[in-house]
This record gives structure tokens, sequence and C-alpha cells, in this order.
């Protein structure tokens, strides 16, 4: 009964992730950089978690340098350098290259933490499901325009952005296994804005003064920092505690799916039979990754 407890909070977490679109695309109408909602929202989420930390007197460092370096390592991996490359790929190439490219992170993740786990290596029947869900993943985010358009810079830029998840995913087994989930968490939060320090030394203006002006912006800003990213992070960083960094990351094949049936839901826009389509790979895909190898 725990394990489908798992499952469903990790698809709650994809589920509000795969919303944030919506919402980051309404600051960026409103004058926000992507940058300075980054730094915004993570700024928010860290405050947050640090009262609760000074409330219930949750350790500051780690046992050792090189466990603070891990931590250091996460907070530009899963947060800094995943949010700048992922944002700035859309720059430079088109955003469906962009969403099936970061879509496709489990695929990295999978064979990354393979080559340091053997015990997490996938089956060739996990390895199949998750092939499924990824041309899933790509007949969702198409929706039937089987057309690419290559554009290196902004290609590479969501590459690097899928790898950052992946190494991010990769780091948290230790992580995981020594340290309790909030003071993780809080350790993300605080090393990823502070390696946004020299960017922040560049273009220094938040625009802070534009959400404060305009009540739907604060809100939408809240929502990112409290629920998409404190909270979320949170939840994220315990079930791949509890499921595995590979079971829990192939949920990730689903944010293209909740990010169309948000935008059927708030925008009007249509649902077509492409879409159902791939959702039922991507679902049937993730199924069978799930499938617990068979002991010899």
């Amino acid at each position: 009964m725990n394990r489908y407890l798992y499952h469903l909070v990790a698809f709650v977490v994809i589920a509000i992730w795969g919303s944030t679109f919506v919402f980051t695309k309404l600051l960026l109408l409103g004058g926000l950089t992507a940058a300075q909602i980054f730094i915004l929202r993570f700024i928010i989420a860290y405050m947050l978690l640090l009262g609760y930390c000074l409330i219930r007197g949750i350790r500051w460092v780690a046992d050792s340098w090189r466990d603070e370096l891990l931590m250091a390592a996460l907070g530009v991996t899963g947060g800094s350098l995943y949010f700048l490359t992922e944002n700035s790929s859309m720059n430079y190439t088109t955003t469906t290259n962009t969403s099936i490219i970061v879509s496709l992170c489990p695929l990295f993740a999978s064979a990354i933490i393979g080559l340091f786990y053997k015990t997490e290596r996938l089956s060739r029947l996990q390895t199949f499901g998750t092939l499924m869900a990824a041309a899933g993943v790509i007949v969702v985010v198409m929706n039937g325009h089987f057309v690419l358009h290559l554009s290196p810079r902004g290609d590479l830029l969501a590459f690097a952005a899928c790898l950052c998840w992946a190494l991010y995913s990769l780091l948290m087994i230790p992580a995981n296994a020594r340290y309790d989930t909030v003071f993780v968490t809080r350790k993300v939060f605080f090393y990823g804005l502070l390696s946004m320090i020299p960017y922040y030394i560049i273009y220094p203006e938040l625009n802070l003064h534009l959400v404060l002006q305009q009540p739907q912006l604060l809100w939408n800003l809240l929502f990112l920092g409290c629920v998409a990213s404190m909270l979320c992070f949170l939840t994220w960083n315990w079930v791949l505690k509890k499921l595995g960094a590979v079971v829990a990351t192939n949920y990730v094949y689903l944010n293209p799916v909740t990010t169309i049936i948000f935008a059927w839901s708030l925008l009007g826009e249509p649902i077509t039979l492409w879409f159902l389509l791939g959702t039922i790979l991507v679902l049937l895909g993730m199924f069978l990754a799930d499938k617990k190898k068979k002991k010899i």
C-alpha cells in the first residue's frame, strides 16, 4: 500500500510541475525574465524552509566537506544550471525541441545511474518500458506534426538541462542515504541561489516592483515559490528516497502530458487523438519500467 502512495505523490508532484509552464508564462508576459523568476521563487522556498529549520533545530552543515560539496553540486545541477540551460534553450530553438529533449531525461538518468549502481540497472523489460514511454512523450509533444527544426545551440542547451537533472537524480542517491530530506532540500535551494550570484552581479535587476504592483503576478510567484519549489522539491526528494532514483525519474515522462491537460482546462487548447495515443504509450511504458527484476 505504501508503494502506491509513493507513486501517487510522484504523480501529483509532476502534475504540479506540469502546470508551472502556465504560471511562468504569465510572469514572463508580466515583464520578468526567466532568471528573475528562478531567483525569486527559490528565495521564497529557501526562506520558508529556513524558518522551519530554525523552529525544528535542524542541522546547518553536512558531516564533512565532501558532503558539503555534494550539496553544492545538487544545488547547481537541480537548481541554477538546470533552470538557466532549460530556459535559455528556448531562445535558440523551438519549444517543441526543448520539451522533447528535457522530457527524455529518464533515459539519461537510468543510463548514468546504472553505470554507478549495479542494483539500479534496468532489466530488458524495464528498458523496453522506458523506451516506450519516451516514444509516447515524442508523440504527445509533436502532436502529429513530425517535423523537427534542428538548432545546434538551443538543442545542446536543452540536452545540458536534461543531463543536469539526470546528474541531480544520481547525486540524490548518496545524499538521501545519509541526510534528512528537509536538510538536503534546504541545501539545494541555498546553493542554487549562491551559484546565481555571478549572474545577478551582471544582471542585478529583479523587477520585484512589477510583482508587487500586480496581484495576479504575486500570486503566481507565490505558487511557484511555496508549492512548485518548496513543497514539490521536498516531496520529490522524499519520493526519490522511497521509490529509487530510476523509477521516480520515469515520472518526468508525464510532464508534457500534464502540461497539455492544464492547457486544455485553463486555456481551452484542444485534446487530440495523438495526445491520447501518446499518453497511452507513456502510461504503459511507465508500468513496464516499474516491473521488478526477477531474481535468479
